[in-house]
């Protein structure tokens, strides 16, 4: 999966040394790919063959092994299952190298599962939606009450769908006030974490192996990346409407952070103790337990923003109108918090960039390994990788970090780490802002919505600055590894516009009702942990007839993704909600 067959025809009196680099790789060491001899006459040649990656475009180096001369570079861009073949000859018998790549069988299309698995996924969208529009017809609501000729079919068809050519005689719909942000959840939360959820599952199966369902190798964004943050602003935004309704329900602040902290703790035993990736080597033993996580990370980044939000929340919502700050009061209403976040990013950019890291450079963002050209490969991480290996151990940190697929580092670093952390809390804030939000302006979408995209404008206006709108040259790359303070503000700017969408057709409009991704958004946490704990059962695995194909691995993910859509569907329908 994911290779070529090339084969290297050296007309040449010299041997060859053929070597490769990715082009996704960044400032990285050639790495020897093979020899081939020397041709054994004039117009005569030998061969090697070799297998090359197809992921990503590769550039290849051919010297001359007895004076370590480059002769030529090849960049290409080789085909899954393809077969090439570089010829390396003189022209004209002069001291001219030329190297020339030929195909001699095409590869095959390795997109084109994801191609049908959409179309089919959006049939099937087309059909349930087509089918509930002719539910809802009177002729169609008519002839299934004359079939069913029952009083509870009636009854039950008149709570899902409405009768609109009936009066509603019950005087509590006269009395209660329209529902507000204050009064009813918003679906387009549960919505949008589901959306972050599914994907998450998604990817956490194998995404069909393909790279971009795979998190970066180092700097840059792939799906993949997307999603834990954005699960982390949705549970900011859900802790600020969270804690408003409890506290305006009677509940005492202190007894509110108890309940943080419990919670907080329960999260991150599961995460030690249930969902630990050290299981995979056999029964948990202490002098290899990974203690960070996603779950860990969760459960640090809730209490402290929760912590927050408890500190400065108010009730009732205070709206000074005759004040010059009143267009920013979501803001200014609650500095101390802000202050506190200021203050622990201070603490990263200083950790970051100050801090002395034997053998390495300060300030050091890269991934060791063979980026750099070498020089700091055991520097992965810089001072994040330092932080956690002097004070959790090398021993109990994530030892297969995703450098290692491009770069080769050989150094343990944990993607969830204490240092990136910091940053994590940040993503929360911007999602408890988005909560702030929700709160001041309650029914007032028009206001939502711009308050949304003006915030979305900040910070990808910062990102901008701080990247250089580049991959690898800004001062601040975007990286999910590091969970760089670029990383947040981006992934916080691509978080307000989707909310953006999906609040807008959600709960404005009503064009859409959030399903299906609303009913694992509303079982999130059991979901999490049943498709991690469930993972090697079927009918979320099975034995494949051909392992080393895109379009099985890509079906089976997608089955195992769609069988906790329909679990979480079907205990919403029984009510089965967990929470912690």
């Amino acid at each position: 999966m994911d290779e070529a067959f090339l084969t290297v025809n050296n007309e040449l009196e010299a041997k060859l040394v053929v070597s490769w680099m990715s082009n996704h790789c960044y400032q990285c060491l050639y790495q020897t790919l093979g020899l081939v001899p020397a041709g054994p006459g004039p117009g005569m040649s030998s061969s090697g063959d070799f297998i090359v990656g197809t992921q990503h475009g590769i550039t290849l180096q051919l010297n001359n092994s007895d004076v370590n001369v480059e002769l030529c570079r090849v960049p290409f861009s080789f085909g899954e299952h393809g077969n090439y073949s570089l010829w390396v000859k003189n022209l004209n018998n002069s001291s001219v190298v030329n190297c020339s790549m030929v195909t001699h069988s095409d590869p095959v299309n390795s997109y084109l599962p994801i191609l049908v698995a959409f179309f089919l996924f959006a049939g099937l969208s087309i059909l349930l939606a087509i089918g509930g529009a002719i539910i809802k017809l009177d002729v169609v609501r008519g002839l299934i009450l004359r079939l069913s000729n029952s009083m509870e079919t009636e009854r039950l068809i008149n709570s899902e769908l409405g009768s609109p050519g009936r009066l509603v005689e019950s005087s509590n719909d006269n009395i209660l006030p329209p529902p507000s942000v204050l009064g009813r959840r918003l679906r387009s939360l549960d919505t949008f974490r589901g959306m972050s959820l599914v994907v998450m599952v998604f990817v956490n199966y194998g995404g069909g192996r393909y790279w971009f369902f795979r998190h970066e190798s180092w700097n840059g964004l792939t799906v993949a990346d997307l999603v834990f943050p954005w699960f982390v602003f949705i549970m900011g935004t859900s802790v600020a409407l969270s804690i408003n309704s409890l506290l305006r329900s009677g509940w005492s602040r202190c007894s509110l952070l108890l309940k943080a902290v419990w919670r907080s703790l329960q999260l991150f035993l599961i995460g030690v103790l249930i969902i630990n990736p050290n299981y995979c080597l056999g029964p948990l033993s202490w002098d290899g337990l990974r203690i960070p996580g996603v779950l860990q990370r969760l459960a640090v980044s809730y209490l402290l923003v929760a912590m927050l939000d408890l500190l400065v929340a108010r009730v009732p919502i205070d709206n000074p109108i005759d004040v010059w700050w009143y267009p920013v009061r979501d803001i200014l209403l609650y500095w101390p918090a802000w202050l506190c976040v200021l203050c622990l990013e201070a603490v990263w950019l200083c950790i970051t960039f100050l801090l002395p890291v034997p053998g390495c450079p300060t300030g050091y963002l890269g991934p060791g390994g063979i980026g750099d050209m070498g020089l700091y490969s055991n520097c992965t991480g810089g001072a994040a990788g330092y932080v956690d290996r002097w004070l959790l151990g090398k021993n109990h940190i994530y030892q297969n970090p995703s450098s290692r697929v491009i770069y080769l580092t050989q150094t343990a670093y944990d993607p969830e780490g204490i240092l990136g952390s910091i940053n994590t809390v940040l993503m929360a804030f911007f999602g408890l802002q988005a909560g702030k939000i929700l709160l001041h302006y309650k029914d007032l979408h028009s206001k939502i919505i711009t308050r949304f995209l003006i915030w979305a404008l900040i910070l990808g206006i910062l990102s901008a600055v701080l990247t250089k709108c580049s991959r690898n040259q800004g001062f601040i790359p975007v990286n999910k590894n590091l969970w760089s303070l670029s990383y947040v503000t981006t992934l916080a700017c691509f978080a307000f516009v989707v909310l953006v969408l999906v609040y807008y057709i959600v709960d404005v409009k009503r064009w859409w009702s959030g399903a299906p991704f609303y009913y694992p958004g509303m079982n999130s946490i059991l979901v999490y942990v049943g498709h991690e704990v469930f993972e090697e059962y079927f009918p979320f695995r099975w034995r494949m007839a051909n392992s080393q194909s895109h379009a099985e691995h890509l079906a089976q993910n997608l089955v195992a993704t769609s069988c906790w859509v329909l679990i979480s569907y079907l205990l919403y329908k029984k009510r089965v909600f967990w929470k912690i």
